[in-house]
Order: structure tokens, then C-alpha cells, then sequence
């Protein structure tokens, strides 16, 4: 019985997310229904981590198990062939039975897309936040980087959450300007609460506005609070970039 583990891509604007909902178009449905259908079976997939209705994936990873014997590649083929154009199946390599990706992830990397230009290009509609405002980039990093390290981050999860072990290792955590009018924060860490990375680009971008010191980013992690948080940044502009395995804590994988 081969397994499988899928590294995958997707456009997440028309889907309600990575998990199965009891309503809407799911990207882990549309994975188990492709699967199943080549398998004649059902099939559950597992996934190394949520993503929420609207947000993307460069590098999300998921494990299956056949019955049917099909090598890796043919497997990844198969299921482009099965799947809408906006979810792809970039790499497929056969795996033991036992790999969880989620519990056996050890970093997880984020990206979010910002654009600061007056006209929204048609272009990068649904892949960016539209912060048409000047930013102090400047300042936006400085009270990115005062996220590195272990920390609390119960300030920057999603309200009413009923998670209890918020803490979490950032190992990097920074603002960069990449050009033509687009601002990127890229956060890499041991893991991430619910809305975890986008109360966090809502509070650096009020900093950018002005609105608050860089330090303040430091005071809102002490207070555990998330009313003292900046709001949380629409999902279009979140990407999931990767998922590591097997790498120390501070290297890369």
C-alpha cells in the first residue's frame, strides 16, 4: 500500500480553505476526491496545516496512501489531470506509512503581499493586500524583527481561538521593499496560531502609517492581548511558501 507525500500549489481565491467544510469547495476535498477516483476508494489526505477560505499556498504538503500500485510520478500526473487548473500537484515522492506532515514539521515559511501603488494592478487583484497609503518601510522592519525568538503570540491569534499553547520560535521576520510598488513580509517559524501572520501585517502596517511606534509591536506581544493588536490583513494577500522536515531548528531544509 505505497503513500505518498504532495508537495502542492494553489490559488485559494475561490476555495474555502485547505479543511473539508460542510459547505464550499475545499482544497483537501478536491484532493480526495481526485484520489479517490483513482483509487476506487475513498481516501483521506492529511495536510501539514490549515490555510483559511482565500489564502495561497507556493509550498503546502499533504500524505495519502494507495491501494493500487502507481509510481510517484505517474500519481502527480494523474492528478493534474484530475484537478482544476488553479490547484496543482508540483512534486510527489513515495514515503513510510507513518509520516505525519504535520507532526513531523519543524518550520513552516510565510509570505505576505502588499501593494502600495494608487491603481491596483488587474494583474495582482486577489494575490496582495491594496494599501495604497505611504508606508514607513523602515519602520515596518524594525517592529518586525522585535518578533524574533520565542514569544507568547497569543496577542496576534484570531479572536475567541481555543488554542492554550500559543507559544511559538520566529526565526526571521522581516518587511523588504521588492520593488514596482510591491511590499513583502516574509516570517519563517516553528509554527503559526490561526490568523497568526496576518494580525501581524495589520499591526506592522499600522505602524507604517504612523500610528504607532515600532516598539509598540513589542508591547502588544507582552500583553497577550489581541485587542491591543493591529485588525487582521484580508487573506488574498498570504501565501504558504514551504514546509520543512528534518532540518535543525535554525537551518533550512
Amino acid at each position: 500500500m505505497p503513500s505518498f507525500k504532495l508537495t502542492i500549489a494553489y490559488d485559494g481565491t475561490n476555495y474555502v480553505g485547505w479543511q473539508r467544510q460542510a459547505s464550499g469547495t475545499s482544497i483537501q476535498g478536491l484532493l480526495e476526491e481526485a484520489l479517490s477516483g483513482l483509487d476506487s476508494r475513498p481516501v483521506t489526505v492529511i495536510g501539514a496545516g490549515r490555510t483559511d477560505a482565500g489564502v495561497h499556498a507556493l509550498g503546502q504538503v499533504a500524505a495519502a496512501s494507495l491501494e493500487r500500485p502507481i509510481d510517484a510520478d505517474r500519481l502527480r500526473r494523474a492528478l493534474n489531470a484530475r484537478l482544476p487548473a488553479s490547484v496543482r500537484v508540483v512534486r510527489a515522492i513515495e514515503t513510510t506509512a507513518d509520516f505525519h506532515p504535520r507532526f513531523a514539521a519543524c518550520a513552516k515559511r510565510y509570505r505576505y503581499r502588499m501593494w502600495q501603488a494608487e491603481v491596483l494592478s488587474p494583474f495582482e487583484r486577489g494575490f496582495v493586500w491594496h494599501v495604497p497609503a505611504p508606508l514607513d518601510i523602515a519602520a515596518m522592519d524594525a517592529g518586525a524583527r522585535t518578533l524574533e525568538g520565542e514569544h507568547d503570540f497569543a496577542a496576534f491569534q484570531a479572536a475567541g481561538s481555543e488554542t492554550r499553547q500559543t507559544e511559538r520560535i520566529l526565526w526571521s521576520s522581516t518587511i523588504r521593499d521588492a520593488g514596482d510598488s510591491l511590499l513583502v513580509y516574509e516570517v519563517r517559524g516553528s509554527g503559526f496560531l490561526r490568523h497568526m501572520v496576518r494580525a501581524i501585517v495589520g499591526s506592522l502596517v499600522e505602524v507604517g502609517r504612523g500610528r504607532h511606534s515600532p516598539e509598540w509591536i513589542a508591547d502588544v506581544l507582552r500583553s497577550k492581548d489581541r485587542t491591543r493588536a493591529g485588525p487582521t490583513a484580508p487573506p488574498e494577500g498570504l501565501f504558504l511558501v514551504s514546509v520543512e522536515y528534518d532540518a535543525p531548528s535554525g537551518g533550512q531544509s
